[in-house]
């Protein structure tokens, strides 16, 4: 339910954007400004879940959150709201996910068996996926018929929800970090070293940030194919985005049924090449109709991408620097992000949004076959699979050429 509202809010600010200014490019400087503070204070996000009690920290995250919509709501209510005012509002956002996105993370893997984790990351990533169907969708139709500060409201009423649930919850009330003396207590650069020292971490962080830089953009710029490609209202471009769920929740279901019996390589490559086809497909779609399934494979590659890679990187990491690592996951995930989203907006503007989505497009689908030309990097990602129990798969079983990979 809360993150259902955060999709009305991730809707409408770009189209209240779009709205008022006509521009392309401020859209992108708002996920630019939602963004980039999350990847500052990522660090400081990373060492509060090592630290101190992770539930504690959620529940205070979600509270600022909270306010920020309020705020947004109170702007668009009076008639205050500029462009600017609204970006920094969002920006304040940023604030919240930076500091709340690695406790929460974190805390996952204390509320289930270690043997059903892929299940629960599985079903973390459907509960925030599904709100992508019925958040915009509502959004949809609050837009066209109470204005965009009945969606603010209504994304700030949500929090009550998740607040009341962390409420429910008995899990993480203690701390997680040992004494001060012992190795990872300490600094995120600690966290850092810790990384580098794993393949199988370095590739997760690094393949989701390609991901996210190239084809992210397009979800904040599906308000400008909605309405200059395709010349519809808000509420086909709130189904636009309700696809994404529904792509996404239906893919769930499937990883939740039979994904234990594939490797994580296997699922997060195939999700990079539907990933990249969505991309590539909305941007090339004729008509309004082909979108929806264009975006319907953004959602299902997304999930499948994210759920394999957060659970390699939960299974592989020790307790100690959890959330640091997250962090830096979650950080890669808003670095890139942003980066995209400013510099696709600018690009659309000077040569129209299909020419800026369509490589990017292509570009996805390429590093989805240079992946998979290298199964001895991507097997990396199976490490603790195969430490417990689990043999290596063959790469062709795997689904990669036979030909011998380089780790580069």
């Amino acid at each position: 339910m809360s993150n259902a509202g955060t999709w009305m809010q991730n809707v409408t600010v770009p189209f209240v954007l779009l709205q008022v200014t006509e521009s392309p490019a401020w859209v992108g400087f708002g996920a630019f400004a939602q963004f980039v503070p999350a990847v500052v204070l990522g660090p400081v996000g990373g060492r509060l879940a090592d630290r101190f009690r992770r539930k504690r920290v959620v529940v205070a995250t979600q509270l600022a959150a909270a306010a920020v919509a309020l705020g947004l709501w109170l702007a668009w209510r009076d008639g205050s709201a500029t462009p600017e005012l609204t970006v920094a509002l969002v920006a304040l956002f940023g604030v919240t996910i930076g500091l709340g996105l690695p406790a929460w993370q974190s805390f996952v893997p204390e509320l289930v068996p270690r043997k059903d984790l892929l299940n629960a990351v599985t079903l973390n990533s459907a509960q925030f996926n599904a709100s992508r169907a019925i958040g915009p969708t509502v959004a949809g139709v609050v837009l066209a018929t109470l204005g965009p500060a009945a969606a603010f409201l209504g994304n700030a009423l949500s929090y009550l929800a998740v607040l009341g649930a962390l409420a429910l919850i008995h899990a993480g009330k203690t701390r997680v970090t040992p004494a001060s003396n012992v190795e990872g207590s300490g600094t995120f650069r600690e966290g850092l070293a810790y990384l580098r020292r794993h393949t199988g971490l370095v590739l997760a962080v690094s393949m989701i940030a390609v991901v996210v830089f190239l084809g992210n953009p397009v979800i904040p710029l599906a308000a400008v194919f909605a309405r200059d490609v395709f010349d519809v209202g808000p509420l086909a471009y709130g189904m636009m985005t309700a696809a994404l769920g529904i792509g996404a929740v239906s893919t769930a279901i499937w990883i939740g049924a039979y994904g234990d019996a594939f490797a994580r390589s296997r699922l997060a490559v195939i999700g990079v090449a539907v990933y990249g086809s969505g991309v590539l497909l909305i941007a090339v779609a004729p008509v309004y109709v082909m979108s929806l399934p264009a975006m319907a494979a953004l959602g299902a590659g997304y999930l499948t991408i994210a759920s394999s890679l957060n659970t390699s990187i939960q299974l592989q990491v020790a307790d100690r620097f959890r959330g640091r690592v997250l962090a830096m996951y979650g950080m890669a995930i808003t670095g890139a992000f942003p980066i995209g989203a400013l510099l696709q907006g600018a690009i659309a503007d000077a040569v129209g949004v299909r020419w800026t989505v369509a490589p990017a497009g292509a570009a996805i689908v390429g590093f989805a076959f240079w992946l998979m030309a290298r199964p001895r990097l991507m097997s990396s990602l199976d490490e603790h699979q195969h430490r417990h129990g689990y043999p290596p798969p063959s790469e062709e079983a795997m689904g990669y050429p036979s030909t011998p990979g380089i780790i580069r």
